[in-house]
């Protein structure tokens, strides 16, 4: 546990799945609930009652999953460049990740980082297969699933993710997002059910660069900062 630069306020928590940097892989197959639920005995061994939790691509899956599995350990929940089911995804996206094979990533920084740890060129192997049956089978959570998530819920896309806006709206609106009460007067006095960012110009790997902007907002976020309220009226 420590604090980074991002959050120099707040205790930040950060672990590496099965098979993912300092954490070796096992005979167990990878799959989101399992994930999610290393994720909550993690917390729970670290005596951490609840948390506000965040994550990215596949960790924002299996954010979604401690949420609907273990939901009283989630405080509030930002979901940043993620899915709750399978057609959240470009057709694309699944066609390229059938293609992909280790030396796909002969030379990258997944390669490196994967073999300062494992120097292992078989386990590196077994490593995207495995990770390549997780993604391609990826979730199906229900709507019903999603709705029914106690904790608050930010959603972050890009406008050219590989997750589609469609999906990116639609879980917004299953977290309690798009009232239109609330927007019929033009003044968002309250913290609404559910934040969505849609940022532009970025994909779904630039999403990872845009430190900068996402932060304040996801701090407001969890700071419950009311809604900026204009002077004009």
């Amino acid at each position: 546990m420590s604090n980074i630069a991002a959050a120099p306020d707040r205790t930040v928590i950060v672990f590496d799945q099965q098979g993912h940097g300092r954490t070796p892989d096992t005979s167990r197959a990878m799959s989101y609930r399992q994930f999610g639920d290393d994720a909550a005995a993690l917390l729970r061994a670290l005596d951490v009652k609840s948390a506000d939790v965040l994550g990215y691509s596949q960790g924002g899956g299996v954010a979604l999953q401690l949420a609907i599995r273990h939901a009283p350990l989630v405080n509030k929940l930002v979901m940043m460049s993620a899915t709750f089911h399978r057609d959240g995804w470009y057709p694309s996206v699944f066609e390229a990740m059938k293609t992909l094979v280790p030396e796909s990533f002969s030379g990258t920084t997944v390669e490196t980082i994967f073999k300062a740890h494992t120097p292992d060129q078989d386990a590196f192997a077994a490593y995207i297969t495995q990770m390549k049956t997780l993604n391609i089978n990826d979730q199906e959570i229900s709507d019903d699933e999603v709705r029914a998530i106690p904790a608050p819920t930010m959603v972050i896309v890009g406008d050219a993710d590989g997750v589609t806006l469609e999906h990116a709206v639609t879980m917004f609106r299953l977290r309690g997002g798009g009232d239109e009460a609330a927007a019929a007067t033009g003044l968002l006095e309250d913290s609404p059910a559910a934040r969505l960012v849609i940022l532009p110009a970025t994909s779904h790997l630039g999403i990872a660069g845009q430190v900068d902007v996402v932060t304040p907002m996801v701090n407001a976020f969890l700071d419950d900062v009311p809604p900026t309220q204009p002077t004009l009226f």
